[in-house]
């Protein structure tokens, strides 16, 4: 899964309202095109970008496709999002780290005369 293009297309009002009916029923493109009030060509192009992101798959029946949400897609990126949310902020410490742009050594021209507030801006509350 790419997440970067899953996130673009679902990132589009229309796309993500496409989406919605799709998880409740299988539609064609004329009729989601009746549902959100679209042209059938707007709809096509929506649901190109909704297939490229790898959310959906169509299934020939008849004369016309029909679309699926494939939904494993939509539990891995949710899962990813999860994790990420789930990602504690640490005090910046620049004294325990060589790479920190607000280590005062190198950023401050006068070490250790930062005000209170800039101290707690740069170097957190703990510091």
């Amino acid at each position: 899964m790419d997440k970067t293009k899953v996130l673009k297309a679902i990132a589009d009002d229309s796309r993500m309202n496409i989406l919605k009916l799709l998880l409740k029923h299988n539609y064609c493109v004329r009729a989601l095109a009746n549902e959100l009030t679209l042209t059938e060509a707007t709809v096509s192009q929506h649901l190109k970008v909704l297939r490229e992101a790898g959310l959906l798959v169509g299934e020939k029946r008849g004369y016309y496709m029909h679309y699926t949400v494939k939904r494993e897609v939509l539990h891995e990126l949710a899962k990813e999002i999860k994790e990420l949310a789930a990602i504690e902020q640490e005090a910046c410490q620049p004294e325990k780290r060589d790479d920190c742009p607000a280590n005062e050594e190198k950023e401050c021209p006068k070490k250790g005369t930062c005000s209170d507030e800039v101290k707690e801006f740069c170097h957190g509350k703990n510091n």
